[in-house]
């Protein structure tokens, strides 16, 4: 079997960032982050990023790390949300970005992931969204194309993995990191906890450790609360 098993976040990236690079990173708001291997991103110093996520951490949180050090030259993102270095980057056109319907941005990771070049949907159509894509009639319905998203580094957060790679996410942390998993050139996870083959029912498998080239035990596993509501005790 294929040792997939690295001692540290740092030893499961060495050698794998340069310049330049795009990497996807899952994530949903604040849950199912990568949020041991973004530091270690951050202390490589690689620059000039294009990231792909669904939004960009929180202040002092996950990827916002990495705008703080402008070491993101672009996001393709769905979201800009309460980041306000995010929104500041975007409006001073220190950052690029590249704004997707969220379905679209799913299903583009999706389709990168799965080898279809290309697809239709309805989302977009007759809206910014649609500028300069080619927009096509099915049964009387317009459609604008959209185009896959691969990486050449998906960096995924898991609750359990098995030492053959095998994923197990919990609940919404699911989000976006089991179809970046399968469209990385490398797919790096870091994982709460780490078991042998066979642990797992096949059944409960969300991605299958063909995906996986290398997988580290989570060091820091801090899962904020984006926004916090709470109710008065009756």
């Amino acid at each position: 079997m294929v040792q997939k098993i690295y001692p540290s976040p740092a030893a499961a990236l060495d050698g794998i960032l340069f310049d330049g690079m795009t990497i996807m990173s899952g994530g949903f708001g604040l849950s199912g982050n990568p949020e041991s291997l973004i530091p270690e991103i951050k202390v490589s110093g690689v620059k000039g990023l294009t990231v792909i996520s669904n939004n960009a951490g929180a202040d002092g949180f996950g990827l916002w790390m990495l705008l703080q050090t402008r070491q993101i030259a672009k996001m393709i993102s769905s979201y800009v949300g309460d980041n306000k270095l995010f929104e500041q980057q975007y409006l001073s056109g220190e950052l690029e970005l590249e704004l997707n319907p969220q379905g679209t941005l799913a299903e583009r990771i999706r389709a990168g992931g799965a080898g279809i070049p290309a697809f239709y949907t309805k989302t977009g159509v007759g809206t910014v969204v649609a500028d300069g894509k080619p927009v096509e009639a099915f049964e009387g319905e317009d459609y604008v194309r959209e185009t896959w998203l691969r990486a050449d580094l998906s960096i995924i957060k898991a609750w359990r993995a098995d030492t053959a790679g095998n994923l197990m996410f919990r609940k919404t942390a699911r989000n976006f990191n089991a179809p970046m998993a399968t469209a990385g050139k490398i797919t790096v996870v870091e994982a709460e906890e780490i078991v042998e083959p066979g642990t797992f029912d096949q059944d409960a498998i969300h991605v299958p450790g063909i995906y996986v080239n290398r997988i580290v035990k989570s060091t820091i596993n801090e899962k904020r609360i984006e926004k916090l509501t709470v109710r008065e005790r009756a």
